[in-house]
């Protein structure tokens, strides 16, 4: 059975930090890329950043870039997200997702995805 399993989620001070992880199994982690999502209330689902297991390419949104770091730790077959100096716009549910296929990640086209964690930046 596939499973991705977030965790790392809360409620943090604006300029504060998080790191979230994304647990995988069920499949080969070394053959996938791995996404993180996240939709605010109101709002589209949007990918934040993606990381490629077999390559470790990344892909980072623009209004992340410079405070957010994607990594993969292929031994424990986990996916981290590194948020440093949040802001109250990055409020929203994260997802992992994955797929073969970094660009299908990137777009969204994902094979798995998990249930998500809640990420609250107060002012």
């Amino acid at each position: 059975e596939v499973q991705l399993v977030e965790s790392g989620g809360g409620l943090v001070q604006a300029g504060g930090s998080l790191r979230l992880s994304c647990a995988a199994s069920g499949f080969t982690f070394d053959d996938y890329a791995i996404g993180w999502f996240r939709q605010a209330p109101g709002k589209g689902r949007e990918a934040v950043s993606c990381i490629a297991s077999y390559d470790h390419r990344t892909y980072y949104t623009d209004s992340v870039k410079g405070r957010f770091t994607i990594s993969s730790d292929n031994t424990k077959n986990t996916v981290y997200l590194q948020m440093n100096s949040l802001k109250p716009e990055d409020t929203a549910v994260y997802y992992c997702a994955a797929d073969a296929n970094l660009g299908a990640v990137i777009a969204g086209r994902n094979d798995y995805w998990g249930q998500g964690t809640q990420v609250t930046v107060s002012p």
